[in-house]
Parts: C-alpha cells; structure tokens; sequence
C-alpha cells in the first residue's frame, strides 16, 4: 500500500494557509507544475467537509439544477434560485475559493447585464469568482467584469447551457478547424483576463495543446489527464447520483446504496419498536 502524499505547506490541495485561496494562487500553482482539485458544492454540510478535506476550489454549479432541483438540463436554474446555495457554500467554508457559475440568460444579452449578475453573486452570495460559459464572444464580457474587479473563470469546449445549439452533449474539438476554434476561444479568455478556464469534453491531446499555450490554469472535466486542474460534481463522484454516467465519471463510493441501506434500516427498527432505545432516550 503506497504511502499518503503529504501536501507542501503553500500547496493548493491540503496546504496549511488558514486564508482564503486567491486567483494569485491558482496561477502561481500552475508555475509550480502542481495539480489541483475543484469539486461541485451546494450547501454549508457538503462545503465544511470539503473545505476541511483540503479542496482549494468549491464550484457552485448551474448542475444545481439537475442535483438539487431535479431538472433534466441546467437551463431552468435561475440566479435567485443559485444565490442561496452560493451564500450556504461561502459560509460552510473557511478556505477555499468559492466560485458561483452565472445561470442561462442571466449575463448572455450585454456585458452590462452581466456585470449586474456577477454583482449580486459577489455581494449577496460572497461568491470570490464567477464563472460564466463561452469563447471569443464572452471576451468583452470577461473584461468588463474583470476591470470591475470581478475574478472569472472561463468554459469552453462542451457548454451545457448551449446543449441544445451544439445538437446534445457531444464531445468538442474532434476536428482541426474546431479544435482550432477552442485554441482561439482559449486565448481570448485569457487575453480578456480571466483567471482559469474549465475545459469540458474535449479530445485529451487538445486539452494538452491548450494547457501547454495558456498561463492560466486549465479546469478538466472529460479533458483528459494533462489539464492543470479536475473538477466533477460530487454526487458523480461519491456514487449518489442515478442513471447513466458520463464516460469521463469514477466513483470512488457507492452513497447511493450506502443513504438506502442506512435509511431502509432505521426505518425497519422504528416499525419493530428497537428505535429509540433507552439509550437514545431522555430520562
């Protein structure tokens, strides 16, 4: 059995600094060659454990609205329904960067109007950074917020809020003109200022190629091993979401069995009378 890595104190995962982790952190992380996890998070319960875990980033996703809400796709989550989770993940931590990812139609018609999204997330959600999704034609939209003094982390590749433009979820890039397209998309998110870009669905040698070209770090999702950094939501990660996974998924536990087998059993003992025992009862 191999042994425990021990983090370096300035690391990201499980590093000692008792502050909040910053945009100066995740670039300087890069530099270092070191890699990094992010994991998905609604709520304070979720977010202490993750926080005292080590994770140096917790993503407030839109895939609230299909773990949370139960739609089918994130395109009905709203900001006023995102904003409460935000506010729980902020105040559940101690450590890690909170990101808030902007809802559909709530920053796409004008930089304007998202810089009065992000506003909210930043003021009344305590979000650190927000996330929004597209290329080249967010470029505008990441400087006005970013000369705002608003950190943003960008998403291109697959874009679940424009699922229903790209014809489903396929994977992005396969061919050279549109890898070339995700490369230009890359580094003109990077030229406007934000401070990480997700990657998601995209061939592993392309996901490469533009962490190779890019000086700020690369968020996997389906990308493959050499991005700088992974996230996954975390119901796909600990085994409590159903259906069918994406490819790119590994459980690394079955909550899903583990919540049935332990509710099905109290159930059980309160129907038989054993619980609450004496011991569980107040004299």
């Amino acid at each position: 059995m191999s042994e425990p890595i021990v983090p370096a104190s300035g690391a990201l995962y499980g590093g000692a600094q008792q502050r909040r982790i910053t945009t100066a952190d995740l670039i300087a992380a890069k530099t270092r060659g070191e890699k990094w996890p992010m994991i998905t998070c609604y709520d304070a319960t979720t977010a202490a454990i993750f926080d005292e875990s080590g994770f140096p980033a917790l993503l407030v996703g839109d895939s609230a609205a299909m773990v949370v809400y139960g739609y089918s796709s994130t395109l009905p989550v709203t900001t006023a329904m995102l904003l409460p989770l935000v506010a729980a993940v902020e105040r559940g931590s101690k450590r890690a960067m909170v990101i808030a990812d902007l809802p559909f139609g709530s920053y796409q018609e004008s930089p304007q109007q998202a810089l009065a999204t992000a506003t909210r997330f930043m003021k009344e959600g305590n979000a650190h950074a927000v996330k929004i999704e597209g290329g080249k034609r967010m470029a505008e939209t990441v400087r006005t917020l970013t000369q705002a003094g608003i950190a943003v982390v960008g998403h291109i590749g697959l874009t679940p809020q424009s699922v229903n433009q790209l014809g489903g979820y396929r994977v992005q890039g396969r061919d050279e003109q549109a890898a070339q397209q995700l490369m230009e998309d890359a580094l003109a998110l990077e030229s406007a200022g934000v401070c990480a870009i997700v990657l998601e669905v995209v061939p592993s040698e392309l996901a490469k190629r533009i962490t190779d070209a890019l000086g700020v770090p690369t968020i996997g999702i389906g990308a493959g091993p050499d991005t700088d950094a992974q996230v996954l939501v975390w119901q796909d990660l600990l085994g409590l979401s159903g259906g069918q996974r994406p490819k790119f998924v590994k459980p690394y536990a079955n909550l899903r069995e583990t919540f049935s087998e332990a509710s099905k059993q109290w159930a059980d003992e309160v129907i038989s009378g054993v619980y609450p025992d004496a011991e569980h009862s107040y004299k």
